[in-house]
């Protein structure tokens, strides 16, 4: 039997109901309602109500019920220690894709732990395979009407799927789908493709099996498999070339006509590889179904050049257009092979816009993972270190707020930004994910300076 998880309070939320009551930090929520909770999702749903009765421990050991009047949906105003209210759930499969198996050794620990768990797909974001969900798990996000929840397909062929994960219950885990899909819940899914296993026919078949699940199923990315250069004893898997990326854009551009004339949207989308592999222009923004797969890299780089354009054409860029600098300024950014050229495309159209501005831009190559790995999300310290000593930086440095660890100023090689800052004597800033934050960093510095 499941050992009942301790929900011990780390914050209460000034002028919130919590402080109101006098809770304070160490204390536990024993229950609510009469029900055990079991992780967030219940917690959510039991405190929606008007009246409740909560059981509370206090850090001193003894029981008190709290009966409670509030507005509906009215939040508490807690913070717990664990923000899942339960342990996370480990992955059980072991994917020929698996990225976390290509890591290197001796990095922290947290980034070896394989998670596969349902409820961080609406906490956070994350794609799940379904083979950790029992039947229980269903109900709860049915009954809770959570979503949506976004799903790792990888294919629609169930055989075939077993082999991908290297669980025998990957196959029959689809057929949860189907409940979801009874239940009217959204789900957003992804197909990471694999050369020689899961494209071609293979993903061709998947397409066509996933468009009935429409509507509820809203999009489906299609990402090619990332490979570093730790994959020995590993499947053997080989990088996609520019005929692999042109045969893949193909299937689904005319997929994606077939479906924008018959449900009106395009419900299968490329991510931004795949067309820079091929050596194609970017799809416009319409064809993005308002970028709902953002975070797979699908439109990031079209909304990043639709953002600066914008950007540029506010009239707070005028006084420096027409206002030349006192002495030539010089900055300096980072990015991955990726998306080198878009981020040069734009430092291009600042310079010539701007009397006076030098935009350096330098495509970091991914020594520490491999040179197939052209993210910027993956760079490391060492690499940027190594490859910037010596180089022309200008009086700062930006570097894209996606190497650095969520919330902490430390890259993924555990090197800090001060540390940074020190190897190559330049002030560092981080520059977020958008066009907007690209322009208005180097109008700062430009206002600086002035």
């Amino acid at each position: 039997m499941k050992k009942q998880m301790e929900h011990v309070i780390s914050r209460v939320e000034k002028g919130s109901i919590a402080e109101e009551l006098g809770l304070e930090c160490g204390d536990k929520i024993a229950a609510i309602n009469g029900s055990e909770i079991e992780d967030v999702f219940d917690y959510q749903f039991l405190i929606q109500e008007t009246y409740i009765e909560v059981l509370v421990e206090t850090k001193d050991g003894e029981e008190c019920l709290l009966q409670i009047e509030k507005d509906l949906d009215e939040d508490l105003g807690i913070v717990f220690e664990n923000g899942l209210m339960d342990e996370y759930r480990h992955c059980s499969n072991r994917c020929i894709f698996c990225f976390i198996d290509q890591m290197p050794p001796g990095m922290r620990e947290t980034l070896y732990f394989k998670d596969d768990d349902s409820r961080l797909s609406f906490l956070q974001g994350n794609y799940v395979t379904l083979t950790n969900m029992s039947d229980h798990d269903i109900d709860r996000i049915i009954r809770y009407r959570l979503g949506p929840i976004n799903i790792s397909f990888q294919t629609m062929n169930p055989k075939l799927r077993c082999k991908m994960l290297n669980n025998r219950f990957a196959g029959d885990a689809l057929k949860k789908v189907d409940k979801l899909y009874a239940a009217g819940i959204p789900m957003n899914g992804q197909i990471v493709l694999c050369k020689g296993i899961n494209d071609g026919a293979e993903l061709e078949y998947s397409i066509k099996k996933l468009t009935e699940y429409l509507p509820h199923l809203e999009s489906v990315s299609v990402v090619p498999v990332g490979l570093s250069k730790y994959r020995e004893g590993l499947y053997p898997l080989e990088p996609f070339e520019k005929a692999d990326a042109e045969a893949v854009l193909d299937m689904i551009e005319r997929w994606q006509q077939k479906l924008v004339e018959t449900h009106g949207l395009h419900f299968i989308h490329a991510s931004d590889e795949w067309y820079i592999l091929a050596e194609r222009e970017l799809p416009e923004e319409e064809r993005y179904d308002g970028y709902l797969q953002l975070e797979n890299g699908v439109g990031m780089l079209r909304l990043l050049l639709n953002e600066f354009e914008d950007a540029m054409a506010e009239a707070k860029v005028m006084p420096f257009i027409l206002h030349r600098q006192k002495q030539p300024v010089t900055v300096s950014m980072v990015t991955g092979n990726l998306a080198y050229p878009y981020i040069r495309r734009m430092a291009d159209t600042m310079e010539k816009t701007i009397s006076g501005l030098t935009v350096l831009v330098y495509a970091i190559r991914n020594d520490f993972f491999g040179e197939n790995i052209t993210v910027s999300g993956l760079l490391t310290g060492q690499d940027i270190v190594s490859q910037l000593a010596g180089k022309e930086l200008g009086c700062r440095l930006f570097l894209p707020q996606n190497v650095l660890r969520s919330g902490e100023d430390v890259l993924l090689d555990d090197m800090h930004l001060s540390q940074l800052e020190g190897a190559l004597q330049v002030q560092v800033d981080i520059v977020k994910s958008s066009g907007y934050d690209f322009v208005e960093s180097i109008l700062r510095i430009l206002k600086e300076e002035s």
